[in-house]
C-alpha cells in the first residue's frame, strides 16, 4: 500500500520557498530548495523500501514505533523535510525532520529535535493531560447540553488553553544573527498563535542549523502517507512553508542568513 513506484518520485515539484516576515528587522527572508529535492527523493525511496523512518535501518529488529504503516491508516500522513547545509569546515551536511511527534516520539536518532527540551515538556504536561482526560470521561457521563455538561466542557477548554500557552512558552527559536526568542516574541500575526506552531519541519531544521552554526543552502518538504482530512496534503507532493503556522516565525528564524544565492528573494538578508 505504501510501496510507491520510483516514477512517483520523479515529477518536478512546484516552486518551493521557506520563509516569512521578520518583525524584528522589518524584512522578509526566504530560502529556496537549493539541491534538496534529490535528497528528498532519496528519503522517499528509503521510506518506501524500508517502511521505517529509521535512517540507520538494517532491515533487522526494526522498532515498531518507527514504522511508516500508520501513516497510511486512520492517523494519516505527515510532512517530512530535508535541509542541505555547509558546516564551518566547508563540508556538506544533510539534516532530516518530521513534523510534530512520530508515533508519540519527539526524539528519534537522525532527525532534528523539537524547539523545546522534551523533559521540560513532559514534566509540564503529564499531570494536566491526565486531568483533561478525566474531565472528558465526566463529560461522557453527563446528559448532553445539561448544566454539568456545559460547565465541564468550559472547564476543559480553559485548562487546555492555559496548558497550550504554557507549552508555547517552552519553545525557543534561534536565528542566524545569534539571537533567540520565544514563539510569542517572534510570531508575526494578529489572530493568536495556532496550536502546533513551531512543530513543522522547517522550524526544526532551521533551529538545528542556527544552534550548530550550520549555513543552510536549501530546504524542501513533502507529504508522506494518506492524504490529510482536508485533502490539501497528498502523498509524495512537495509544498512550501505553510502561511498559518510557519511563515509567521520563519522570517525571524532566517534573519541573518544570506539567501541571495539560494532562490530566496534577492538581498533579503543583506
Amino acid at each position: 500500500m505504501n510501496n510507491c513506484s520510483a516514477q512517483r518520485f520523479t515529477a518536478d515539484p512546484p516552486q518551493i520557498r521557506t520563509g516569512g516576515y521578520c518583525r524584528k528587522c522589518d524584512q522578509e527572508h526566504w530560502l529556496g530548495p537549493g539541491n534538496t529535492v534529490p535528497h528528498c527523493r532519496s528519503l522517499m525511496h528509503h521510506l518506501a523500501r524500508r517502511q521505517t523512518i529509521n535512517l540507520f535501518s538494517t532491515g533487522l529488529e526494526e522498532s515498531v514505533a518507527l514504522e511508516t504503516a500508520p501513516l497510511f491508516g486512520p492517523a494519516r500522513g505527515k510532512m517530512f523535510g530535508v535541509m542541505e547545509c555547509l558546516a564551518p569546515d566547508g563540508t556538506t551536511v544533510i539534516v532530516h525532520a518530521f513534523s510534530g511527534q512520530y508515533n508519540g516520539l519527539w526524539l528519534v536518532d537522525g532527525w532534528a529535535p523539537p524547539l523545546f527540551e522534551v523533559d521540560e515538556f513532559l514534566a509540564m504536561t503529564v499531570d494536566t493531560e491526565k486531568q483533561i482526560k478525566q474531565i472528558g470521561r465526566q463529560i461522557d457521563q453527563c446528559q448532553p447540553h445539561s448544566f454539568d455538561w456545559l460547565a465541564l466542557r468550559q472547564e476543559r477548554r480553559h485548562i487546555s488553553r492555559t496548558l497550550m500557552g504554557d507549552i508555547q512558552s517552552l519553545y525557543m527559536l534561534h536565528n542566524f544573527r545569534g539571537e533567540k526568542a520565544t514563539i510569542h516574541e517572534a510570531f508575526f500575526g494578529t489572530n493568536g498563535i495556532p496550536t502546533g506552531t513551531g512543530d513543522c519541519c522547517a522550524p526544526k531544521l532551521l533551529n538545528f542549523a542556527a544552534q550548530r552554526k550550520l549555513h543552510p543552502l536549501g530546504i524542501s518538504e513533502f507529504f508522506w502517507g494518506r492524504e490529510n482530512k482536508s485533502g490539501g496534503q497528498r502523498h509524495t507532493v512537495f509544498s512550501s512553508s505553510c502561511a498559518e503556522k510557519c511563515q509567521p516565525i520563519l522570517g525571524f528564524m532566517l534573519c541573518g542568513l544570506d539567501t541571495s544565492g539560494n532562490n530566496g528573494k534577492k538581498g533579503d538578508n543583506a
